[in-house]
């Protein structure tokens, strides 16, 4: 941000900034934690952005966009949430003609719907977590492989962080805002 004015997050909405994740607590309230504070952190990465930004592969070759990372991790929120744990049969969200649908086929005018749906499935897995046994095992409906919920908490909070980097390196060819 050589020659830029603006401090290194100014550009993102600070009220969203996501607080420090507590360091004490039961082990569910620990892994709650790191979701929230993951889930938080891509709200901020889309604060303040227009739809079009949102939309935007700012870098290249890849096609990722804030509004693709939005996208997928409603539809992993989704599926890992409500079809692994809860059992429950969902259907995908984007993803129903192409694999990467929820990353390939964004749009600036569905991009408040398309936030909408992350609200709506963060809820929705918060409410199956809540419910669920961190012992319990599920069964994988696609490849009928078992995984503790405890694991599958785990592998949540590890997915929210990968795509997290990538959302700070495409906000920041954005409009060069950092942070987190």
């Amino acid at each position: 941000m050589s020659g830029d004015s603006r401090t290194a997050s100014s550009a993102m909405d600070p009220a969203l900034d996501p607080p420090p994740v507590r360091r004490t607590g039961t082990e569910r309230e620990l892994l709650q934690a790191w979701l929230d504070y993951h889930r938080q952190t891509l709200r901020w990465k889309c604060s303040n952005l227009t739809p079009e930004q949102l939309c935007r592969a700012s870098v290249p070759p890849s096609n990722l966009t804030l509004a693709g990372l939005v996208r997928h991790m409603s539809e992993v929120e989704r599926w890992w949430w409500r079809a692994v744990v809860a059992a429950e049969d969902v259907d995908t969200i984007y993803c129903a003609s192409d694999d990467d649908g929820d990353f390939t086929e964004v749009a600036p005018a569905t991009v408040a719907a398309d936030l909408a749906i992350f609200e709506q499935e963060i809820a929705a897995a918060d409410a199956v977590f809540a419910a669920a046994d961190l012992d319990a095992v599920v069964r994988h409906p696609r490849r009928q492989v078992d995984y503790s919920v405890r694991w599958v908490a785990q592998h949540m909070i590890e997915e929210w962080a990968r795509h997290n980097g990538h959302a700070d390196l495409v906000r920041e060819r954005i409009d060069g805002a950092t942070g987190s």
